[in-house]
């Protein structure tokens, strides 16, 4: 994915492409057939040390690299070579989630199980419609004495169905806030959704009258912006890594199929038509990977031009991947569209992540938005 790769980083890479060949892809039809979720899976990247890396040594995490954003990008990338089941996103954005800006409590109820894989937590941060646009947040906590009374519906929210936290972003009269919320609480509907993507688990959570103390704020209620905005920053580039290394894969295996697939007794890859293609793809997939890593990089650093760097790579890619495994599907001929091929779960894939967290649509608003303001 990058070039730059430190020595550490690299033993990441490595790493993580060993448990996505050995313990991802044996397993990933039969999780499919089954909708099963793969809780060995989730127990496996905490004894690898792969669910602390955002969160700081002091608090149980760690990175060997010391660029935790980064070193969570690489695993990304590697999972997305093998459409891999979750959480690995929402639960690693929740724990460095409470590492920043958790109570002492939480932090260490909390992160030490998320990070052993030992629960699941993820983030109740979309909405439907009319109110999934990026940036909308319509669920309500009104203060009522010691306590948050919680009232709206968040959906899709991966691996709902299957946490025993979720991090709710919420509004208040005072701005945004957010609740640790055990996913048992009374008032906590969850209802499993059906999605493309055949491997994750994606649920409607439905928050009815949710009591929650005081104590289960994240940060200050009202002054979570900050704290929502960063959150997002260290989703969007590890989705956008994801669907980096998703794409790699399926060129890859399309370029091998041009050159084995014989038509009128030349191979496929000869024809000038596909070349050109190939060529467009490359680029893009290029360009792809090294929006990516640049992405990563300002938000670990937190460099004051990440918002917009962020918003444009998850643009890019968005339109651009989802764009380059169609094509490639296409150039499959029949077999691409056949259930039995494995291309169409990257396509699956690709095309939910280009919609979560942000459309295409959504960051070039933001982008312009960015750049009005600063005029």
């Amino acid at each position: 994915m990058d070039f730059s790769l430190t020595g550490e980083q690299r033993e990441i890479q490595a790493l993580a492409r060993e448990v996505a060949d050995t313990e991802i892809a044996p397993h990933a039809a039969e999780w499919d057939r089954e909708h099963r979720f793969p809780r060995e899976l989730f127990a496996k990247l905490g004894e690898l040390g792969l669910m602390g890396v955002c969160v700081p040594e002091e608090l149980g995490g760690g990175s060997i690299s010391g660029s935790g954003v980064v070193d969570l990008t690489l695993v990304a990338d590697a999972f997305g070579g093998h459409t891999a089941p979750g959480p690995l996103l929402p639960a690693n954005v929740v724990a460095a989630a409470l590492a920043r800006s958790g109570t002492e409590q939480q932090q260490a109820d909390v992160i030490p199980a998320i990070v052993a894989g030992e629960v699941v937590a993820t983030w109740a941060i979309t909405e439907p419609p009319p109110n999934d646009a990026l940036g909308t947040v319509t669920v309500r906590a009104v203060r009522d004495g010691a306590d948050f009374v919680l009232q709206g519906t968040k959906s899709p929210v991966e691996a709902g169905a299957q946490s025993e936290y979720l991090l709710v972003t919420a509004t208040t009269d005072d701005g945004l806030a957010q609740f640790l919320v055990p996913a048992d609480s009374t008032g906590v509907e969850i209802t499993p959704l059906q999605s493309i993507d055949l491997v994750r688990r994606y649920a409607t959570v439905q928050l009815d009258g949710v009591r929650v103390p005081a104590a289960s704020a994240v940060g200050e209620p009202g002054n979570a912006a900050a704290d929502v905005e960063r959150q997002l920053q260290v989703a969007a580039v590890v989705q956008t890594a994801e669907s980096v290394g998703a794409a790699q894969v399926v060129f890859d295996m399309t370029v091998d199929w041009a050159f084995s697939r014989y038509s009128f007794g030349r191979p496929l890859a000869s024809y000038q038509e596909l070349k050109h293609r190939f060529a467009d793809m490359k680029m893009w997939l290029e360009a792809s990977h090294a929006l990516a890593s640049a992405a990563a990089r300002e938000v670990q650093a937190d460099a004051p031009s990440t918002p917009e760097t962020v918003s444009a790579a998850k643009a890019y890619c968005g339109d651009y991947l989802a764009e380059l495994v169609q094509d490639c599907v296409q150039m499959h001929g029949g077999i691409g569209l056949t259930y039995d091929h494995d291309i169409h779960l990257y396509l699956r894939r690709v095309t939910v992540d280009r919609v979560t967290y942000g459309t295409p649509a959504d960051h070039r608003e933001r982008i312009a938005a960015l750049r009005i303001s600063a005029a």
